[in-house]
């Protein structure tokens, strides 16, 4: 039984993604192109492989204009590394990256193997504060920040120019907990919230961004713990593209460092609000930060929209389908 199952299961997944990117280029074909939104992608990738499978989305939309990626916490060097790779290896290699400030990091980089095959550029790395600083100049309202790593960079900018980062169209993160905490998939009654990672690594930068006033659109771990099983993952690795290919090898690393075969999507669902606000609704909530890095809700004037559930099913019916857009070889 369970063997039948699985195989319904893969032909199901099958179907979604073969009439999802067939619909998809139908419906290209047929409706004018829109201006796409300009994106700045500010990730950790190396540490959990989220990362990785966000920002494929993120080049993978025909709706996103990703004009650059920022690396922040820890070692962002190495995290730059890993982020141009990935972004040659899948046709991406003009995006620009740019490296935040150093930080001290606990976690492991668990993928620095693959980024330590890309090259240290001969002058270093563009200065990632000043890169988003200056795009916002250029571009006053119109670019969103897609923020899925402690808020390192987000406090650095606000120090820097805290009026020009009030330029910002918006910011799409991932972050926080309100009623779920680790390990809370919706299937039994909350266990309450818990201190989220992003959020709890630098509660001071965190606090900068709710106090900010540009419009904060969070994704925390009550909407965003979207499980990649075993099914979905070798459906989509057999395509043998070069996105899938490339997910493929930095899964890989993470799996072996880490000890854990299911990645958990957190951080994609935050570009897939982007693209579609429709896949994780929000609410207004006025969110205040504690000392121990839990996010309250609280009286008082909104100061973020706050997606507190979303449909996994939905979540991957969209997200598999995008990915696969890329040519195989």
């Amino acid at each position: 039984m369970k063997k039948l199952q699985v195989s319904r299961r893969l032909v199901l997944l099958g179907l979604v993604v073969l009439c999802g990117v067939g619909c998809c280029r139908d419906a290209c074909a047929q409706q004018p192109s829109e201006e796409k939104q300009k994106v700045i992608f500010d990730t950790d990738i190396g540490d959990d492989v989220d990362d990785a499978f966000a920002l494929a989305l993120a080049v993978a939309s025909p709706k996103l204009e990703v004009i650059g990626v920022t690396t922040a916490w820890g070692d962002t060097d190495l995290r730059a590394r890993l982020t141009k790779r990935f972004l040659k290896a899948t046709g991406h290699g003009e995006i620009p990256v740019a490296a935040g400030p150093k930080t001290h990091a606990s976690s492991t980089f668990s993928q620095a193997r693959w980024a330590q095959g890309e090259p240290e550029p001969a002058q270093g790395w563009p200065d990632g504060i000043e890169f988003t600083l200056n795009a916002i100049r250029r571009n006053p309202g119109q670019i969103t920040l897609i923020a899925v790593a402690p808020f390192s960079n987000v406090g650095a900018l606000i120090d820097r120019d805290a009026a020009t980062f009030r330029k910002l169209k918006k910011i799409v993160l991932m972050g926080g907990s309100i009623h779920r905490r680790y390990g809370d998939l919706g299937y039994f009654p909350d266990r309450g919230p818990e201190p989220e990672y992003n959020v709890m690594m630098d509660i001071a930068s965190s606090r900068k961004l709710f106090a900010s006033g540009v419009p904060i659109y969070m994704m925390p771990l009550d909407s965003t713990q979207l499980k990649f099983d075993e099914v979905m993952r070798d459906m989509v690795f057999s395509q043998g593209t070069p996105m899938t290919d490339a997910l493929l090898s930095l899964y890989e690393e993470w799996k072996v460092s880490t000890g854990n075969a299911t990645p958990t999507l957190f951080d994609a669902m935050a570009v897939a609000a982007a693209i579609d606000p429709d896949l994780c609704p929000t609410t207004p909530m006025h969110i205040e930060i504690d000392e121990k890095g839990f996010t309250r809700p609280t009286e008082g004037q909104p100061n973020a929209n706050v997606c507190l559930n979303s449909d996994s099913d939905r979540f991957f019916r969209f997200y598999i389908p995008a990915i696969l857009r890329a040519p195989a070889r």
